[in-house]
């Protein structure tokens, strides 16, 4: 069952899992929900939370590419896997697009 939801996931938008992320975030708020139902929604949370940070390092990179000129693919992809081990680094989702360098 867990890979067919993830070929699910996977053929939505960056946007349509932005706002599941979202629903999840209001539906953890709420003071009525079963804890079980609650850690639930919170791991999808997290799984989205991850996917869309990796998606945004990819599109980061690829800003930075258009505003710097031209790079060769290779330059590219080891620019992207910098920036997914970055990523993976950081204890909690980041979603600053433009944020300065640390």
């Amino acid at each position: 069952m867990a890979k067919k939801t993830q070929s699910i996931e996977a053929k939505k938008t960056f946007e349509e899992r932005l706002e599941r992320l979202e629903e999840l975030g209001d539906e953890i708020r709420k003071n009525d929900i079963p804890l079980d139902n609650a850690i639930k929604a919170f791991e999808e949370g997290i799984k989205l939370a991850r996917d869309l940070e990796k998606d945004l390092g990819k599109i980061e990179s690829r800003i930075e590419i258009l505003m710097n000129g031209t790079e060769t693919p290779d330059d590219a992809e080891a620019d992207a896997a910098d920036l997914g081990a970055r990523a993976k680094a950081r204890e909690k989702p980041v979603f600053g697009l433009f944020d300065e360098e640390e």
